[in-house]
Protein backbone atom coordinates (compact mmCIF):
# COMPACT_ATOMS: atom_id res chain seq x y z
CA UNK A 1 0.00 0.00 0.00
CA UNK A 2 1.53 3.24 -1.19
CA UNK A 3 2.14 6.21 1.31
CA UNK A 4 0.32 8.43 0.13
CA UNK A 5 -3.26 5.90 0.15
CA UNK A 6 -1.79 4.91 3.97
CA UNK A 7 -2.17 8.94 4.82
CA UNK A 8 -5.78 9.26 2.97
CA UNK A 9 -6.98 6.28 4.75
CA UNK A 10 -5.84 7.08 8.33
CA UNK A 11 -8.85 8.96 9.44
CA UNK A 12 -11.15 6.07 8.73
CA UNK A 13 -8.58 4.21 10.85
CA UNK A 14 -8.72 6.41 13.47
CA UNK A 15 -12.54 6.34 13.22
CA UNK A 16 -12.12 2.61 13.52
CA UNK A 17 -9.55 2.57 16.06
CA UNK A 18 -11.93 4.76 18.17
CA UNK A 19 -15.02 2.48 18.16
CA UNK A 20 -12.62 -0.76 19.67
CA UNK A 21 -11.27 1.39 21.99
CA UNK A 22 -14.65 2.57 23.21
CA UNK A 23 -15.34 -0.81 23.12
CA UNK A 24 -12.67 -2.40 25.15
CA UNK A 25 -12.97 0.56 27.78
CA UNK A 26 -16.62 -0.91 27.99
CA UNK A 27 -15.10 -4.90 28.82
CA UNK A 28 -11.96 -3.52 30.83
CA UNK A 29 -14.78 -1.23 33.22
CA UNK A 30 -17.13 -4.04 33.49
CA UNK A 31 -20.47 -2.48 31.74
CA UNK A 32 -19.97 -5.52 29.21
CA UNK A 33 -19.73 -8.94 30.58
CA UNK A 34 -16.64 -11.01 29.97
CA UNK A 35 -17.60 -14.31 31.31
CA UNK A 36 -14.92 -16.94 32.75
CA UNK A 37 -15.58 -20.77 33.05
CA UNK A 38 -14.79 -23.56 35.42
CA UNK A 39 -11.57 -24.74 32.85
CA UNK A 40 -8.98 -23.09 31.99
CA UNK A 41 -9.04 -20.89 29.11
CA UNK A 42 -5.45 -20.67 27.00
CA UNK A 43 -6.64 -17.81 24.32
CA UNK A 44 -4.48 -17.86 20.99
CA UNK A 45 -4.90 -14.72 18.96
CA UNK A 46 -3.03 -11.79 17.18
CA UNK A 47 -3.64 -7.86 16.55
CA UNK A 48 -3.05 -8.00 12.73
CA UNK A 49 -5.51 -9.37 10.27
CA UNK A 50 -4.38 -12.96 8.89
CA UNK A 51 -0.76 -14.61 8.81
CA UNK A 52 0.65 -15.06 11.89
CA UNK A 53 1.07 -18.27 12.17
CA UNK A 54 -1.93 -19.30 14.80
CA UNK A 55 -2.45 -22.89 13.46
CA UNK A 56 0.74 -24.25 14.03
CA UNK A 57 1.09 -22.39 17.04
CA UNK A 58 -2.16 -23.61 18.40
CA UNK A 59 -1.20 -27.13 17.72
CA UNK A 60 2.23 -27.10 19.46
CA UNK A 61 0.36 -25.71 22.70
CA UNK A 62 -2.26 -28.33 22.31
CA UNK A 63 0.47 -31.16 21.89
CA UNK A 64 2.60 -29.97 25.23
CA UNK A 65 -0.97 -29.89 27.34
CA UNK A 66 -1.42 -33.68 26.35
CA UNK A 67 2.29 -34.73 26.83
CA UNK A 68 1.78 -32.66 30.64
CA UNK A 69 -1.70 -35.19 30.98
CA UNK A 70 -4.32 -32.22 30.41
CA UNK A 71 -7.61 -32.76 28.10
CA UNK A 72 -7.72 -30.63 26.04
CA UNK A 73 -10.23 -29.17 23.95
CA UNK A 74 -9.83 -26.32 21.04
CA UNK A 75 -12.52 -24.13 19.75
CA UNK A 76 -12.47 -22.00 16.58
CA UNK A 77 -14.94 -19.60 15.15
CA UNK A 78 -14.79 -21.85 12.10
CA UNK A 79 -14.06 -19.16 9.41
CA UNK A 80 -15.08 -19.73 5.91
CA UNK A 81 -17.74 -22.75 7.02
CA UNK A 82 -21.07 -23.69 5.68
CA UNK A 83 -22.87 -23.45 9.25
CA UNK A 84 -23.47 -21.31 12.02
CA UNK A 85 -23.75 -21.76 15.56
CA UNK A 86 -21.90 -23.78 17.88
CA UNK A 87 -20.63 -27.05 16.01
CA UNK A 88 -18.84 -30.09 17.95
CA UNK A 89 -16.26 -31.47 15.01
CA UNK A 90 -17.24 -35.14 13.73
CA UNK A 91 -16.46 -37.66 11.62
CA UNK A 92 -19.55 -36.99 9.53
CA UNK A 93 -17.60 -33.38 9.16
CA UNK A 94 -15.37 -31.37 6.82
CA UNK A 95 -14.42 -28.12 6.30
CA UNK A 96 -17.11 -27.36 4.72
CA UNK A 97 -19.05 -27.90 8.29
CA UNK A 98 -16.77 -26.71 10.52
CA UNK A 99 -13.92 -25.00 8.67
CA UNK A 100 -10.67 -25.24 7.52
CA UNK A 101 -8.67 -25.23 10.33
CA UNK A 102 -10.87 -26.44 13.07
CA UNK A 103 -10.86 -29.73 10.48
CA UNK A 104 -7.36 -29.68 10.35
CA UNK A 105 -6.88 -29.74 14.22
CA UNK A 106 -9.80 -32.60 14.68
CA UNK A 107 -7.36 -34.70 11.72
CA UNK A 108 -4.59 -34.00 13.28
CA UNK A 109 -5.49 -34.59 16.58
CA UNK A 110 -8.06 -37.48 15.80
CA UNK A 111 -5.43 -40.30 17.73
CA UNK A 112 -5.78 -38.29 20.46
CA UNK A 113 -9.57 -37.76 20.79
CA UNK A 114 -8.77 -33.61 21.30
CA UNK A 115 -12.00 -32.47 20.88
CA UNK A 116 -12.77 -29.97 18.37
CA UNK A 117 -15.64 -27.24 18.05
CA UNK A 118 -16.30 -24.20 15.70
CA UNK A 119 -18.41 -21.47 17.39
CA UNK A 120 -19.14 -17.85 16.41
CA UNK A 121 -20.26 -17.21 20.56
CA UNK A 122 -16.92 -18.55 21.91
CA UNK A 123 -19.24 -18.51 25.25
CA UNK A 124 -21.61 -21.02 23.71
CA UNK A 125 -18.88 -23.36 21.67
CA UNK A 126 -17.26 -23.58 25.61
CA UNK A 127 -20.59 -24.63 27.03
CA UNK A 128 -20.71 -27.07 24.18
CA UNK A 129 -17.39 -28.44 24.76
CA UNK A 130 -18.01 -29.08 28.58
CA UNK A 131 -21.35 -30.52 28.01
CA UNK A 132 -20.47 -33.49 25.21
CA UNK A 133 -16.80 -33.78 27.22
CA UNK A 134 -16.92 -32.97 30.64
CA UNK A 135 -13.56 -34.24 31.12
CA UNK A 136 -12.08 -31.52 29.09
CA UNK A 137 -9.29 -29.74 31.54
CA UNK A 138 -8.36 -27.07 28.98
CA UNK A 139 -9.72 -25.18 26.19
CA UNK A 140 -7.16 -23.73 24.03
CA UNK A 141 -9.11 -20.76 21.93
CA UNK A 142 -7.90 -20.14 18.42
CA UNK A 143 -8.00 -16.54 17.17
CA UNK A 144 -10.25 -15.47 19.74
CA UNK A 145 -7.90 -12.22 20.78
CA UNK A 146 -10.64 -9.64 19.74
CA UNK A 147 -13.28 -11.88 21.29
CA UNK A 148 -13.73 -10.16 24.70
CA UNK A 149 -17.23 -12.14 25.81
CA UNK A 150 -15.22 -14.58 27.10
CA UNK A 151 -11.83 -14.16 29.64
CA UNK A 152 -8.98 -16.51 28.96
CA UNK A 153 -6.85 -17.48 31.54
CA UNK A 154 -3.75 -16.86 29.52
CA UNK A 155 -3.73 -14.80 26.29
CA UNK A 156 -0.90 -15.53 23.86
CA UNK A 157 -0.41 -12.72 21.59
CA UNK A 158 1.04 -13.43 17.83
CA UNK A 159 3.46 -10.93 15.88
CA UNK A 160 5.01 -12.12 12.92
CA UNK A 161 8.71 -10.82 12.57
CA UNK A 162 8.27 -9.26 9.36
CA UNK A 163 5.23 -7.35 10.47
CA UNK A 164 5.53 -6.36 13.68
CA UNK A 165 2.25 -4.95 14.77
CA UNK A 166 4.26 -1.85 16.44
CA UNK A 167 4.91 -0.94 12.67
CA UNK A 168 1.58 -1.49 11.68
CA UNK A 169 -1.91 0.59 11.27
CA UNK A 170 -5.37 -0.16 12.21
CA UNK A 171 -7.67 -0.96 9.27
CA UNK A 172 -8.18 0.45 6.69
CA UNK A 173 -5.04 1.87 6.47
CA UNK A 174 -3.16 -1.07 7.84
CA UNK A 175 -3.77 -4.56 8.90
CA UNK A 176 -4.27 -4.38 12.46
CA UNK A 177 -8.26 -5.22 13.98
CA UNK A 178 -7.51 -2.84 16.46
CA UNK A 179 -4.96 -0.44 18.00
CA UNK A 180 -1.47 -1.51 19.16
CA UNK A 181 -2.59 -0.72 22.53
CA UNK A 182 -4.01 -3.82 22.36
CA UNK A 183 -1.04 -5.59 23.25
CA UNK A 184 -1.66 -4.39 27.07
CA UNK A 185 -4.21 -7.62 27.31
CA UNK A 186 -1.44 -10.05 26.33
CA UNK A 187 0.02 -12.56 29.17
CA UNK A 188 3.26 -13.51 26.60
CA UNK A 189 3.65 -12.45 23.44
CA UNK A 190 5.35 -14.65 20.52
CA UNK A 191 7.30 -13.18 17.66
CA UNK A 192 6.86 -15.65 14.71
CA UNK A 193 8.32 -16.88 11.42
CA UNK A 194 11.70 -15.84 12.94
CA UNK A 195 15.13 -16.40 10.80
CA UNK A 196 16.41 -19.68 13.25
CA UNK A 197 19.79 -17.50 13.65
CA UNK A 198 17.85 -14.48 15.06
CA UNK A 199 20.80 -12.63 16.72
CA UNK A 200 20.19 -11.53 20.72
CA UNK A 201 20.81 -7.81 19.24
CA UNK A 202 17.77 -8.18 16.91
CA UNK A 203 15.95 -10.22 19.08
CA UNK A 204 16.20 -7.26 21.80
CA UNK A 205 15.64 -4.51 19.39
CA UNK A 206 11.79 -6.17 18.63
CA UNK A 207 11.48 -6.68 22.26
CA UNK A 208 12.19 -2.82 22.93
CA UNK A 209 9.25 -2.37 20.27
CA UNK A 210 6.65 -4.17 21.89
CA UNK A 211 6.94 -3.73 25.02
CA UNK A 212 5.99 0.01 24.37
CA UNK A 213 2.56 -1.20 23.92
CA UNK A 214 2.15 -4.22 26.04
CA UNK A 215 2.56 -4.81 29.99
CA UNK A 216 5.50 -4.38 31.75
CA UNK A 217 7.42 -7.89 32.16
CA UNK A 218 5.23 -9.94 29.73
CA UNK A 219 7.22 -12.35 28.33
CA UNK A 220 8.53 -12.09 25.05
CA UNK A 221 9.44 -15.20 23.02
CA UNK A 222 10.71 -15.98 19.44
CA UNK A 223 9.44 -19.08 17.14
CA UNK A 224 10.42 -20.33 13.71
CA UNK A 225 9.05 -22.71 11.19
CA UNK A 226 10.07 -25.74 10.59
CA UNK A 227 8.93 -27.79 7.54
CA UNK A 228 8.32 -31.69 7.14
CA UNK A 229 8.84 -34.08 4.99
CA UNK A 230 6.25 -33.29 1.93
CA UNK A 231 3.24 -36.08 2.08
CA UNK A 232 1.01 -37.39 -0.62
CA UNK A 233 -2.00 -35.57 -0.59
CA UNK A 234 -4.07 -38.87 -1.13
CA UNK A 235 -2.65 -42.48 -1.64
CA UNK A 236 -5.66 -42.60 -3.90
CA UNK A 237 -8.41 -40.82 -5.12
CA UNK A 238 -11.61 -42.83 -6.54
CA UNK A 239 -13.64 -40.75 -8.99
CA UNK A 240 -16.51 -43.67 -9.53
CA UNK A 241 -17.13 -46.68 -8.04
CA UNK A 242 -14.18 -49.15 -8.61
CA UNK A 243 -12.01 -46.89 -10.56
CA UNK A 244 -9.30 -45.98 -8.90
CA UNK A 245 -6.21 -43.88 -10.14
CA UNK A 246 -2.70 -44.64 -9.16
CA UNK A 247 -1.23 -42.98 -5.85
CA UNK A 248 1.47 -39.97 -6.08
CA UNK A 249 5.38 -41.18 -5.64
CA UNK A 250 6.58 -41.24 -1.85
CA UNK A 251 8.77 -38.56 -3.04
CA UNK A 252 8.76 -35.79 -5.12
CA UNK A 253 11.18 -35.28 -7.55
CA UNK A 254 13.30 -32.20 -7.39
CA UNK A 255 12.68 -29.56 -10.34
CA UNK A 256 10.04 -27.57 -11.73
CA UNK A 257 6.90 -27.38 -9.19
CA UNK A 258 3.62 -25.78 -8.97
CA UNK A 259 2.96 -24.73 -5.59
CA UNK A 260 -0.86 -24.20 -4.88
CA UNK A 261 -2.19 -21.93 -1.69
CA UNK A 262 -5.01 -20.14 0.18
CA UNK A 263 -2.99 -18.67 3.08
CA UNK A 264 -2.75 -15.26 4.24
CA UNK A 265 1.04 -15.13 4.27
CA UNK A 266 2.61 -18.07 1.55
CA UNK A 267 5.95 -16.24 1.10
CA UNK A 268 7.87 -18.44 3.78
CA UNK A 269 6.21 -21.57 2.27
CA UNK A 270 7.37 -20.52 -1.31
CA UNK A 271 11.19 -19.89 0.15
CA UNK A 272 11.58 -22.78 1.93
CA UNK A 273 10.60 -24.22 -1.55
CA UNK A 274 12.83 -22.98 -3.72
CA UNK A 275 15.53 -23.65 -1.14
CA UNK A 276 14.98 -27.35 -1.18
CA UNK A 277 16.07 -26.95 -4.71
CA UNK A 278 12.51 -26.87 -6.30
CA UNK A 279 11.82 -24.26 -9.13
CA UNK A 280 8.19 -22.88 -8.74
CA UNK A 281 6.95 -22.72 -12.15
CA UNK A 282 3.46 -21.37 -11.04
CA UNK A 283 2.21 -20.10 -7.94
CA UNK A 284 -1.35 -20.29 -7.85
CA UNK A 285 -1.90 -18.09 -4.78
CA UNK A 286 -5.53 -17.28 -3.54
CA UNK A 287 -7.05 -15.53 -0.84
CA UNK A 288 -6.89 -17.31 2.61
CA UNK A 289 -9.46 -20.17 3.63
CA UNK A 290 -10.15 -19.31 0.00
CA UNK A 291 -13.01 -22.75 -1.20
CA UNK A 292 -11.23 -24.46 -3.78
CA UNK A 293 -13.43 -24.35 -7.28
CA UNK A 294 -12.96 -26.82 -10.06
CA UNK A 295 -12.02 -23.48 -12.16
CA UNK A 296 -8.90 -23.10 -9.67
CA UNK A 297 -7.64 -26.56 -10.35
CA UNK A 298 -8.00 -26.76 -13.94
CA UNK A 299 -5.83 -23.25 -14.19
CA UNK A 300 -3.56 -24.68 -12.09
CA UNK A 301 -3.46 -28.17 -14.33
CA UNK A 302 -2.97 -26.00 -17.73
CA UNK A 303 0.34 -24.87 -16.29
CA UNK A 304 1.36 -28.74 -15.09
CA UNK A 305 3.66 -31.19 -16.60
CA UNK A 306 3.83 -34.62 -16.18
CA UNK A 307 6.15 -34.70 -13.39
CA UNK A 308 6.03 -31.71 -11.43
CA UNK A 309 5.11 -32.18 -8.14
CA UNK A 310 2.53 -29.73 -7.08
CA UNK A 311 2.87 -28.09 -3.07
CA UNK A 312 0.23 -27.33 -0.67
CA UNK A 313 0.00 -26.95 3.01
CA UNK A 314 -1.83 -28.75 4.93
CA UNK A 315 -4.99 -25.92 5.74
CA UNK A 316 -5.57 -26.27 2.25
CA UNK A 317 -5.74 -29.52 1.94
CA UNK A 318 -8.65 -30.10 4.11
CA UNK A 319 -10.58 -27.85 1.52
CA UNK A 320 -9.18 -30.23 -1.48
CA UNK A 321 -11.11 -32.94 0.40
CA UNK A 322 -14.86 -31.84 -0.97
CA UNK A 323 -16.12 -34.33 -3.54
CA UNK A 324 -16.71 -32.39 -6.28
CA UNK A 325 -12.91 -31.48 -6.57
CA UNK A 326 -12.27 -34.97 -7.12
CA UNK A 327 -12.28 -34.92 -10.71
CA UNK A 328 -10.87 -32.50 -11.38
CA UNK A 329 -7.72 -33.53 -8.81
CA UNK A 330 -7.44 -36.63 -10.73
CA UNK A 331 -3.91 -37.74 -11.57
CA UNK A 332 -2.35 -34.45 -10.49
CA UNK A 333 0.17 -35.24 -7.53
CA UNK A 334 -0.12 -32.90 -4.90
CA UNK A 335 1.86 -33.42 -1.75
CA UNK A 336 0.79 -31.34 1.56
CA UNK A 337 3.96 -30.01 3.35
CA UNK A 338 3.72 -30.31 7.44
CA UNK A 339 4.60 -27.01 9.00
CA UNK A 340 5.21 -27.13 12.54
CA UNK A 341 6.99 -24.53 15.30
CA UNK A 342 10.11 -24.37 17.38
CA UNK A 343 11.01 -21.50 19.47
CA UNK A 344 14.64 -20.04 19.62
CA UNK A 345 16.90 -20.25 22.97
CA UNK A 346 14.52 -20.78 26.03
CA UNK A 347 11.61 -19.98 24.41
CA UNK A 348 9.75 -23.24 25.24
CA UNK A 349 10.56 -23.97 28.38
CA UNK A 350 9.41 -20.40 29.19
CA UNK A 351 6.03 -20.99 27.95
CA UNK A 352 5.78 -24.06 29.47
CA UNK A 353 5.98 -22.55 32.68
CA UNK A 354 3.23 -20.31 32.03
CA UNK A 355 0.57 -23.01 30.86
CA UNK A 356 -1.97 -23.99 33.72
CA UNK A 357 -0.75 -26.91 35.61
CA UNK A 358 -2.73 -30.42 34.64
CA UNK A 359 -5.31 -31.11 37.63
CA UNK A 360 -4.03 -34.36 39.11
CA UNK A 361 -6.78 -37.01 37.98
CA UNK A 362 -5.84 -35.91 34.23
CA UNK A 363 -1.91 -36.65 35.31
CA UNK A 364 -2.44 -39.80 37.08
CA UNK A 365 -4.61 -41.34 33.40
Amino acid sequence: MGRLLVFLLLPFSWLYAGVLAVRNWLYDAGWKKSEAFAVPLLGVGNLRVGGTGKTPHVIWLVEELLRQGHRPAILSRGYGRQTTGPRLAGLQDSAATVGDEPWQYFEHFAPQNVPVAAAEKRGLGVRLLLQMHPDTSIIVLDDAYQHRAVRPTLNVLLTEYARPFYEDQVLPAGRLRESRGGARRADVVIVTKCPPDLSAALQGTVQQGIVCYGRPNVPVLFSKYEYGTPQPFAKTLKLKEGEVLPASPPTPPVGAALLLTGIAQPQPLREYIEGQGYTVRYHARLPDHHAFQQKDLEALRAHWQPGWPIFTTEKDATRLHAAALQPALAGLPIYTIPVRVAFLGTGAAELRQLLPGAPAVASSI
